[in-house]
């Protein structure tokens, strides 16, 4: 709250000299919408303290044992508003003459089970009738029963070798349950969201006999498989295109906060929780959670540079083996040798440039050339290139209230505006040219150079303009997407199972999380369906290829780096 009191006092300054009875006309003119300015951002500032106030009083309730209020809507002192639940800009973004949305026809994709002819009349026909052939009727219904199977395997018994020999079951029949009961538990947890107890409740009332543990078990244990395939989707994802989506949303894990870091691109979403949401653990996603590795080059300078690592640390750096690759413990040996008295911060940073080398000098392991993102400090400097999110950046003026119908009417101009150019560069993507690509430049200057008397307006502004090159990414790469709109979603299915389950309570519930929400949002891009592909993988059927095989195919279907390819 200090810094609205300080930007308020020097906003008032100019005005506190100001004798009224000398002003001209032209003066008040101007300085009419400056004293406007100036109330909008007291207004503003006033109901944050008051909120501020609010919230205090209730910690302060609460610390004596009392129970404090409601939270406080934001104030506002001039002609209260309403603040909006969300922050979307889907409307605006939609182009005003676009195409109505269609809604998909079914009838052609729905399989047909078993035909049935119906010529039987109750009332009878009237004896003129004559028959005109059938009009076919679709109906869609599911059979739930249980098929409990008793198997006879044979048994023999070898008195030489003195071993007993038994008949193997059918795949995916180990244990107590049958395929059918774990394909359906896994995709009713994972795919539905269902909880564990709804899901004991669920099985119970089918007919099945099975306890709360054994849920557990049946949706989190012995799918080492499925964790396999997942870690071949995230490299076959990583390798189908040099740039990627990243988000990340919490997952409380047995009663801890931890970071859930979202990967995706079109063909295939990953998830991987980590206790940290930094640098480094975007780092580690990035890497499929191999162990770190360490690597001193010119790259590890450079960034050294950049996060102002002290010049003698950087000389010393200098004499290590250079371009040598260490593990953990061996970087670790090293910088206690030959630094012993590191700080904690200036060590943090060596590690952090270090592994942040390695990734880039990896040989084996696909690296991403460019992330699409929000303007998070976390996911600047991992990849050479950063694309950020115009909806993101666009919430910034979506969240603005302005007190005065002036202000009103220029961000809604300005957010028109906005969202113009903003589908001129859907519009390029479709066909680039260079002679596009430097007249939208110029209209990005254009835009973005507005001045406003407005504070939090031309904050917003002076933001997006100091975010221009990697905004405009896409000038150079027509193939990025302009928002990070597919990552937040698959986030979302994360959010919605932690509502819905609260989170995992153990390294296994945990990395069974990560790994069936991943294969369920990649079946979905591959146009599966998430039970089929279940069914398919625990009995062994073989229809469905491995899907990194499906992502592989589809990359060189449609090519998602044409322009890194081409440069």
């Amino acid at each position: 709250m200090i810094r609205f009191h300080v930007d308020l006092q020097a906003r008032l300054a100019p005005l506190r000299d100001i004798d009224p009875d000398a002003l001209s006309e032209p003066q008040l003119r101007d300085l009419f919408p400056r004293l406007l300015a100036f109330c909008e951002e007291s207004a503003t500032a006033v109901g944050q303290l008051q909120a501020e106030v609010h919230r205090l009083k209730n910690e302060i309730a609460r610390l004596k044992g009392e129970h404090g209020g409601p939270q406080a809507p934001r104030s506002r002192l001039i002609n209260p508003v309403e603040e909006p639940a969300d922050h979307s800009s889907e409307q605006e973004r939609r182009a005003p003459d676009g195409p109505p949305r269609k809604k998909r026809p079914k009838l052609d994709r729905i399989v047909i089970d078993r035909t049935v002819t119906l010529a039987d009349f109750p009332e009878g026909l009237p004896a003129d009738a004559r028959f005109k052939g059938y009009a076919a009727v679709v109906i869609q219904d599911l059979v739930l029963r249980t098929d409990n199977v008793r198997f006879l395997r044979a048994k023999f018994w070898s008195p030489s070798r003195r071993e007993t020999y038994l008949a193997p079951l059918p795949a995916g029949y180990q244990g107590e349950f049958g395929p059918g009961i774990q394909a359906l538990g896994l995709s009713l947890v994972y795919r539905a969201h269902l909880s564990l107890p709804l899901l004991h409740a669920f099985l119970e009332d089918a007919g099945t006999l099975i306890s709360r543990g054994q849920v557990a078990n049946l949706v989190t244990t012995k799918v080492d498989a499925f964790h396999a395939e997942q870690h071949a989707v995230l490299r076959a994802g990583l390798a189908s295109s040099p740039w990627q989506h990243l988000d990340v949303t919490s997952t409380p894990v047995d009663g801890e906060t931890y970071a859930c870091h979202v990967l995706a691109n079109p063909l295939y979403a990953h998830y991987h929780t980590t206790p940290h949401q930094d640098r480094r653990s975007a780092l580690e996603v990035l890497r499929g959670g191999a162990p770190p590795r360490y690597r001193l080059d010119a790259a590890a300078h450079a960034h050294l540079a950049r996060l102002g690592t002290p010049a003698g640390v950087g000389r010393v750096l200098q004499g290590f083996p250079q371009e040598t690759t260490w593990s953990a413990a061996e970087f670790q040996q090293l910088l206690q040798r030959r630094l012993p008295r590191l700080g904690k911060e200036t060590r943090r940073q060596v590690e952090e440039a270090a592994a942040l080398a390695a990734y880039w000098a990896e040989p084996t392991w696909p690296v991403v050339q460019c992330l699409v993102s929000d303007d998070a400090a976390t996911f600047r400097g991992i990849t050479p290139e950063l694309a950020l999110c115009w909806v993101h950046d666009g919430r910034h003026y979506q969240k603005l209230l302005p007190q005065f119908t002036c202000h009103r009417k220029a961000l809604e101009g300005f957010r028109k505006r906005y969202w113009d150019y903003y589908r001129e560069l859907l519009a390029y993507r479709k066909t680039p040219s260079p002679e596009e690509a430097i007249r939208l430049e110029a209209v990005f200057d254009t835009l973005f150079g507005t001045e406003s008397l407005w504070g939090d307006l031309q904050t917003c502004i002076a933001r997006t303009r100091a975010n221009k090159e990697k905004l405009l990414r896409v000038l150079e790469h027509p193939e990025l997407p302009l928002h990070n709109n597919p990552a937040e979603l698959t986030a979302r299915r994360r959010v919605r199972k932690r509502d819905v389950s609260f989170g995992p309570r153990s390294p296994t519930g945990l990395r069974a999380w990560d790994t069936f929400q991943g294969l369920v949002e990649t079946t979905r891009k591959l146009g599966l369906r998430f039970w089929a592909y279940l069914r398919d993988r625990l009995t062994q059927g073989g229809e469905i290829p491995p899907l990194a095989e499906l992502i592989a195919a589809r990359a060189a279907e449609q090519p998602l780096g044409g322009s890194w390819v081409a440069a």
